[in-house]
């Protein structure tokens, strides 16, 4: 192997013997085009193909390297499995080691002279501009994996490798702004794709924190611009490079999930679909566009298609059982949308017999679900709800060192079964699906809404007829209210929507458990007044009930609500004519 600069080129790489023979050097150009195989096999359901694709390449080629721990990353990340966390990092430090050696070598001099001024492309090779972007999309993943360290020099060394990466995907970006010569090259589309999405991803989910930790983070040097963001990822999902279904899911992912549990609920549903569309119609039997299909059907309202398409997903494959059990939680949620409690809980039942990913989590839904079946269909199912509660709590995950908020709020709502005489929740499974925003879909249809409304008008009357009220009573009251509030905003009847919020709010100092009622309900009360038009005092509100209160259950999910909410406002305000503003 000749040895150039201080640098392995992959053209003079050589291919480890088969049999007797020595396999010919694979280039760039071949190996982006076998890696593109992989990920059609991948999106085929193929998973095992893909990975045999790849795995004889990966200490050679920077994309099989790339890729090949990319797909372990995603297997671990859905199993929670420490045999697939520990192959995926063994996998990335290897692939992180493949990249290395394509970089472009530096002496002292040259590193002094890069820190003040940024390296031309003309000072790269293509196969080292490669380089720098697997380079720095491997970090990233390894980031991502580090974080579930529970030390803190944990969390410290995946705080610096984030750094590390964007600074790199910034040097890149550089490189295309400043390249010329390399955009003749049938190459260039998949370089300037990678920066695209990567550049596009960091900017979009900085864009979602709250003002003053993303002011930390600007002064740390990161920028989290969400049009800037939108705009990158959309133009790298347009692309025709390996990177475009990166970019495309990275969109999807921030469209049907992040708006929905960290933000209002309000979804671009049409851009979804149609960077959805060509995917769906390439692979129509893949998992992937499959499982897509039906969380945009569900977002929509339309349940019963939406619970057809995750059972397609389903019988699709059966290699990856972990994209099943994502279509158990979404299985059970689309049930439970409809109170159809027993088959909700099948699908709750499951996720605890199978999947690693939040026991706890897991536990609470399944006793929630079961705490809204008659206890007579509980004891056939051979169930003990009180026994089910008194297991969240030992349950519990730790991430980076800190407990997993949502775990953490089941565990404080379950302490009631612990003690001898257990005090009942009420509704604990519609409480949960408020949690998780679910009501915004609910929200989608009348008659959904109606339903859960009439379920909420029952339990009120049960503890409001209570022969002996316990400690949790007002508590209790106060959820009834605040859930039944939001029905009837979602119905239109705003002023009786109002009387349930002032209710709550009017309890503030009595309350004695569940300090998140209060704050969640001025955030209600806020966005009732932004339906009203009242754009002043929904800011006022929204504002209120992010300085005015702390130390609560799920504060930074409600954090992440009322900055979506509050840049949506600005973002109506500023598109509204300068006469309406005035008036």
């Amino acid at each position: 192997m000749e040895l150039a600069n201080g640098n392995y080129s992959l053209h003079q790489v050589e291919k480890p013997c088969s049999g007797n023979l020595l396999e010919p050097p694979i280039d760039l150009e071949a190996a982006l085009k076998e890696c593109s195989s992989a990920l059609d096999l991948f999106l085929n359901n193929k998973f095992s193909d893909a990975l045999a694709l790849l795995a004889p390449w990966k200490s050679q080629s920077m994309y099989h390297a790339m890729g090949y721990s990319s797909m372990l990353v995603m297997q671990a990340g859905m199993t929670f499995d420490p045999k697939d966390m520990n192959a995926a990092m063994e996998s990335l430090s290897d692939a992180l080691l493949t990249c290395q050696r394509f970089r472009k070598k530096t002496g002292i001099m040259e590193t002094l002279v890069n820190l003040w001024h940024r390296q031309s492309p003309e000072s790269l090779t293509e196969e080292e501009m490669h380089a720098e972007l697997c380079y720095a999309e491997v970090l990233l993943q390894k980031a991502a994996l580090t974080f579930l360290d529970e030390s803190i020099i944990g969390f410290i060394k995946g705080g610096m490798r984030i750094r590390n990466s964007y600074q790199i995907f910034k040097e890149c970006q550089a490189l295309v702004q400043g390249s010329t010569e390399m955009e003749k090259t049938s190459m260039y589309v998949h370089f300037k794709g990678g920066v695209s999405m990567g550049i596009g991803s960091f900017n979009l989910m900085l864009s979602l924190l709250p003002a003053r930790i993303l002011k930390l983070m600007e002064f740390l040097g990161f920028s989290g611009d969400r049009e800037v963001g939108l705009s990158e990822l959309r133009a790298g999902a347009s692309s025709d490079s390996l990177r475009s279904i990166l970019s495309t899911l990275t969109l999807l992912m921030f469209h049907l999930y992040i708006s929905v549990i960290l933000g209002s609920g309000d979804v671009d549903l049409s851009e979804a679909e149609a960077l959805l569309e060509p995917y769906a119609n390439r692979f129509p039997n893949g998992a992937l566009m499959l499982f897509y299909v039906a969380r945009i059907s569900l977002l929509k309202g339309n349940i019963t298609f939406a619970e057809e398409k995750f059972h397609a997903c389903i019988a699709a494959q059966h290699e990856w059982r972990q994209i099943h059990h994502l279509c158990y939680w979404e299985l059970m949620w689309a049930y439970s949308f409809e109170q159809n409690w027993r088959e909700a809980y099948h699908y709750a039942d499951l996720l605890c017999k199978e999947s690693k990913w939040s026991q706890a989590v897991y536990m609470f839904q399944k006793a929630s679900i079961l705490s809204m079946l008659p206890e007579e269909e509980v004891k056939k199912l051979g169930e003990n709800v009180e026994d089910l509660f008194r297991e969240v709590d030992g349950l519990r995950l730790r991430l980076a060192g800190k407990s997993i908020p949502t775990e953490k709020f089941a565990a404080k709502k379950a302490q009631r079964y612990v003690s001898s005489k257990p005090v009942k929740l009420v509704v604990p499974a519609l409480e949960m699906m408020y949690v998780w925003n679910g009501f915004t879909i609910v929200g989608k249809r009348a008659d959904l809404t109606e339903n859960i409304l009439a379920t909420l008008e029952k339990a009120e009357e049960e503890i409001k007829y209570s022969s002996s009220p316990s400690d949790y009573h007002l508590d209790d009251q106060c959820v009834i209210q605040l859930l039944k509030g939001l029905c009837l905003r979602q119905l239109g009847q705003l002023d009786q929507a109002e009387v349930c919020f002032n209710r709550v709010l009017s309890s503030e100092s009595d309350l004695k458990h569940d300090n998140y009622l209060v704050p969640f309900t001025m955030y209600e009360m806020g966005l009732l007044h932004k339906q009203r038009g009242d754009m002043e005092k929904a800011i006022f509100v929204l504002e209120s009930a992010k300085l005015n209160y702390k130390d609560y259950s799920m504060e930074s999910r409600l954090h992440f609500r009322i900055h979506a909410v509050l840049n949506s406002i600005e973002s109506f305000e500023a598109k509204m004519p300068p006469s309406r503003m005035a008036a």
